[in-house]
């Protein structure tokens, strides 16, 4: 009787963001396994503890603050929040912005009770909550870790992501494009990794609140304007989704 191949385990690795865009929920989607990727330096003034919402009087960021020690090497894992109520303030916020929107109805109150019993004291904590609730609302199934779990020895950026293929026994490791510009094709490669890369292309817009249509807001935009509607405007969820892309041959 035929061997037949072992099953394909697809792994997909970010830094934890902050009720990020619906993109990333797609790569999440498209992924058996995601690791939030909190063992490396922490960057101010970027996606990890921030968010664009639209608003009557235009985006509006939503600013979780932290602690930072001002030492460049302080890790994500490590960042603490800087103060209470920031949960507060943010609900009030998308309340008042997206309250009308027609999805409200059906995830207002599960969005509002995240907040309220939001007491992590660490960014990725409050981080990793969002992610894997409103995962839950759009039904989404994969399995959330973290890089910190696996204890990486590699100090080499592409060979830190190898290591953690394999350790979680991945065979296929599904980027962001934009991680084309830095990361080894030849390294996976070499250890048996299939490079794929997820394609953000082709959103379709959906009937959004407040003015031109905008794609590059947080996730909760999308919740709200449209309810049990969410998965059909999302690339991995709907039926008929368009799979990754495979990355082309590494040169010989």
């Amino acid at each position: 009787m035929p061997r037949s191949d072992p099953p394909e385990k697809v792994l997909a690795s970010v830094q934890s963001c902050y009720v990020p865009w619906k993109g990333y929920f797609d790569l999440i989607a498209a992924a058996d396994e995601f690791v939030l990727y909190d063992d490396v330096q922490y960057t101010k003034k970027s996606w990890r503890n921030r968010n664009r919402i639209k608003t009557a009087n235009g985006p509006q960021w939503l600013t979780i603050p932290v602690e930072t020690s001002g030492r460049f090497e302080q890790l994500i894992q490590d960042v603490r929040i800087g103060h209470a109520g920031w949960a507060r303030k943010h609900w009030r916020t998308i309340r008042m912005s997206l309250g009308r929107a027609p999805g409200f109805a059906a995830f207002g109150e599960q969005i509002a009770e995240l907040y309220a019993g939001c007491d992590e004291t660490h960014l990725t904590g409050v981080n990793r909550r969002f992610l894997a609730a409103i995962c839950r609302m759009l039904g989404i199934d994969t399995e959330l870790t973290l890089s910190s779990d696996y204890a990486l020895r590699s100090d080499d950026l592409t060979g830190r992501v190898v290591e953690l293929c394999a350790r979680t026994a991945s065979t296929v490791f599904l980027s962001g494009p934009r991680a084309r510009d830095y990361y080894r094709a030849e390294l996976f490669a070499e250890a048996g990794v299939e490079l794929r890369w997820i394609d953000y292309d082709g959103y379709a817009e959906y009937p959004q609140l407040h003015g031109e249509f905008d794609h590059n807001v947080s996730i909760l935009d999308l919740l709200l304007n449209t309810g049990t509607d969410a998965r059909t405007y999302m690339r991995n969820l709907h039926d008929g989704a368009t799979p990754a892309r495979a990355a082309p041959e590494p040169p010989s």
